[in-house]
């Protein structure tokens, strides 16, 4: 998967910061914009965390933990 310095943004329609993955020695530096955020030992892992960012920034704000709560709770039986 081709990492493009646009940013995956552009193809999925929503903002992200233009990004650029960088070898500096033996590994890779991801920069967004001006900042180098994160370092890893190869190129493709470094391009398939900027494409699960993406990934996690087209799904939103995550929900509230109370709001999220799949099992209900029983009430106490006070008889």
């Amino acid at each position: 998967m081709p990492a493009s310095p646009m940013g995956l943004g552009q193809l999925w329609g929503f903002p992200m910061k233009k990004y650029s993955i960088v070898r500096i020695g033996s590994e890779y530096v991801v920069q967004a914009g001006e900042a180098s955020v994160l370092k890893v030992s190869s190129r493709r892992e470094a391009a398939k965390l900027v494409t699960d960012a993406a990934e996690l920034l087209q799904q939103g704000p995550a929900a509230d933990a109370e709001e999220a709560s799949s099992i209900g709770r029983d009430t106490p039986d006070v008889s």
